[in-house]
């Protein structure tokens, strides 16, 4: 029995370029454009609809990204900017973390960091914090992912909300198998990703990188390939 999702249905039609809830929202302000100019003979009012609409089939475009094959490599869940990297002590033992911020403006569909089976799931309430707040990571409402990669190395993301968030969508289910760069689902406006990464792994990015979603390398495992960077889409 598959689990239920966390939020609304993915793009299960086949639209490779636009998350299907663009053309929901697209199709509803544009009937909303013609209705105002039909009923108050208002273009402004009109236009303000049709750029609304525009705006939505925008924010929902679903690029397609240059996936790196190389082992070893943890590509970035998320488009947007690095703001973050640190170790934490965990009591599984030393780990580090790369926090980025997605803004309005980035694409917010998230793909996996790795290949491997999804071995937890974990969704929390919780506060809708800006996602540049460093509180956001543990306060805010947010979906957890640990995903173990084939060579044993479990990695794990975070889809946070933001200030502005107030959806996230996730697919996949605990004991599913993915692929590095697989679409796993979305965060809906202005929102935070972070990936968990043992001790071990060579970071590849700084803070300030700006990154794409599936193909920016965001580290690398030695132990399993040294691998180049890769390429950013």
């Amino acid at each position: 029995m598959r689990c239920q999702w966390v939020g609304a249905p993915y793009n299960r039609l086949g639209l490779e370029h636009m998350v299907r809830d663009g053309y929901f929202y697209g199709a509803g302000f544009l009937a909303a454009a013609a209705a105002l100019e039909w009923w108050t003979r208002s273009w402004p009012l009109a236009l303000v609809a049709v750029l609304l609409a525009a705006f939505f089939l925008w924010f929902f475009r679903d690029p397609e990204r240059q996936i790196p094959t190389d082992p070893g490599l943890i590509v970035s869940p998320g488009d947007g900017v690095v703001t973050e990297t640190i170790r934490l002590s965990t009591p599984a033992g030393e780990r580090q973390r790369i926090s980025i911020f997605l803004s309005v403006f980035n694409v917010h569909v998230n793909r996996s960091p790795i290949a491997g089976t999804i071995t937890a799931v974990h969704y929390q309430k919780g506060l809708y914090l800006n996602a540049m707040n460093p509180a956001s990571a543990e306060q805010n409402e947010q979906n957890s992912v640990t995903v173990r990669g084939e060579d044993g190395c479990e990695i794990t993301f975070k889809q946070i909300a933001g200030l502005l968030a107030r959806r996230i969508v996730f697919h996949p289910c605990a004991g599913d198998r993915i692929e590095r760069g697989q679409r796993v689902g979305l965060i809906k406006f202005g929102s935070r990703v972070d990936v968990i990464l043992p001790a071990e792994a060579e970071m590849r990015v700084t803070v300030g990188t700006r990154v794409a979603g599936g193909s920016t390398v965001l580290a690398a495992m030695l132990a399993t390939g040294n691998a180049p960077a890769g390429a950013r889409s």
